[in-house]
């Protein structure tokens, strides 16, 4: 099936701000629930949910999605549920997440029993959630691990993994090709560079490598680099850790590509940056598995260029992906009939008839769900694809590319609820570098001096 999947609601420009939003009210929410690593979260019986034992089992569920066309798809899917479960009612409501959840959940009153949530979120929220360890058990040694990772809080899981966003790198076949560049030479970040360099003397004036102008996206770019290094801005017990070698390490890349003019300095699918990739003039682009929106939605000169392939490594032998963004399910205590929300999701995630009704070619996909991969691993099989090759990308097998891609990213650990408050830092202190007024040791410096004193110790 040789169709465009159509994007609805589910345009990267929506989701990335969707996940902007949603980072940001898990700050504001920091007052009301537990800090990650600080000690204050239940893992007791009393917030553990249990599976249903009846062996047919009856109710409404109430469930919360943002509109769009991720809402269509998983509306769809409830007649596929409701063949297996026939006495389960879903009452399926498209919301303004990030404007509800937070104070329905506080309040208490007309609490959903399921909500598609970002992991950016989860770890500000767990006071007000079941912790899902007990009823995931059977399935997660088959989930990726840096999903089950970013879920976890103090031994507990807390969000029912949906997507994996691999970061990939984008690179313009076409253009490479005129200019004698093999992409599989590409293993390094080095060889990146080398690579830039070579493109820029077949076509100067050009700048190769995409670099990040809006914070928070350079931010949570940053973020996809460090996961190849196993790490991030906290670690598991929320303590913060940007002073380190890894971050260095990327910083020092990034300063390096903006000083040696190999940098197409844009924000993500802005009029600038698509000229620039349409002139191919902007020719690698190093960013999660979503950017194929671009060549399938955005691009007009360019379409069909494109390809991806694993990102190069930090070192040799190093992983060749990380991950970037991604959301979960989640099921608030309040919730009137949790343990059959947690049915609904058991289908839809771990149902070889419920994922394939989510990923596979569908009424709002016709060629299926590919922005993202399954986190579970039995959906993510890289010999039976869910969706089908992609045109504009030249019919390249993107789903075999993504699963390897996937399976290279380390573990991670759970977002702290102040991350999208560390853009006012760090985000910015990076742009600041890109502008030539910061170097990469002060970027350290002085982001993890203001994000300590200005997040992490907040009361």
């Amino acid at each position: 099936m040789n169709h465009t999947p159509r994007r609805g609601g589910r345009t990267t420009v929506l989701r990335v701000a969707a996940l902007a939003t949603a980072a940001l009210v898990a700050v504001g929410l920091s007052g009301c629930g537990p800090e990650i690593g600080s000690g204050s979260t239940s893992t007791t019986d009393s917030s553990m949910l249990k599976a249903p034992t009846e062996k047919s089992p009856k109710g409404t569920i109430t469930i919360w999605d943002r509109s769009g066309d991720l809402f269509k798809v998983f509306d769809n899917a409830i007649k596929d549920f409701n063949r297996v479960y026939p006495g389960i009612t879903v009452k399926h409501e498209a919301v303004d997440i990030d404007a509800k959840l937070q104070n329905t959940l506080i309040t208490g009153t007309d609490v959903p029993d399921g909500v598609f949530l970002d992991d950016a979120k989860v770890g500000g929220y767990v006071d007000y959630l079941w912790n899902l360890k007990d009823v995931l058990a059977p399935y997660a040694k088959n989930i990726a691990k840096q999903k089950v990772d970013v879920n976890t809080v103090k031994g507990g899981i807390y969000g029912v993994p949906f997507d994996l966003d691999p970061g990939l790198l984008f690179y313009n076949a076409k253009a490479l090709g005129a200019a004698g560049i093999d992409p599989s030479s590409i293993r390094t970040y080095d060889d990146l560079i080398a690579a830039a360099k070579q493109y820029q003397q077949y076509k100067p004036g050009s700048k190769p490598i995409h670099l990040e102008q809006s914070a928070f996206l350079g931010q949570l770019q940053l973020e996809m680099y460090a996961s190849q290094l196993s790490t991030s801005l906290a670690d598991a017990n929320g303590k913060l850790r940007l002073d380190s070698p890894q971050y260095k390490q990327i910083l020092t890349w990034l300063d390096t590509v903006q000083k040696q003019g190999l940098g197409t300095r844009a924000e993500y699918l802005s009029p600038s940056d698509v000229g620039a990739l349409d002139a191919s003039n902007e020719v690698f682009y190093p960013w999660a598995m979503w950017f194929d929106f671009a060549p399938q939605q955005q691009l007009k000169t360019t379409k069909g260029d494109w390809r991806a392939m694993p990102l190069p490594a930090w070192s040799s032998g190093g992983a060749r992906s990380g991950a970037m963004g991604g959301s979960s399910f989640v099921l608030p205590k309040d919730g009137k009939n949790s343990q059959l929300a947690w049915l609904f999701y058991k289908f839809l995630m771990y149902d070889k008839a419920g994922y394939t009704a989510v990923y596979g070619p569908n009424a709002v996909y016709p060629g299926g769900l590919n922005t993202s991969i399954p986190a579970y691993q039995p959906a993510a099989n890289p010999s039976k694809p869910l969706f089908t090759t992609i045109p504009e990308m030249g019919d390249q097998d993107l789903w075999s590319t993504a699963i390897k891609a996937g399976k290279e990213i380390p573990g991670g650990a759970p977002i702290p609820s102040w991350w999208a408050g560390a853009v006012d830092y760090l985000g910015n202190d990076v742009q600041k570098m890109l502008d030539g007024t910061m170097t990469p040791s002060q970027v350290i410096d002085q982001s993890s001096k203001d994000i300590q004193s200005n997040l992490v110790d907040r009361k």
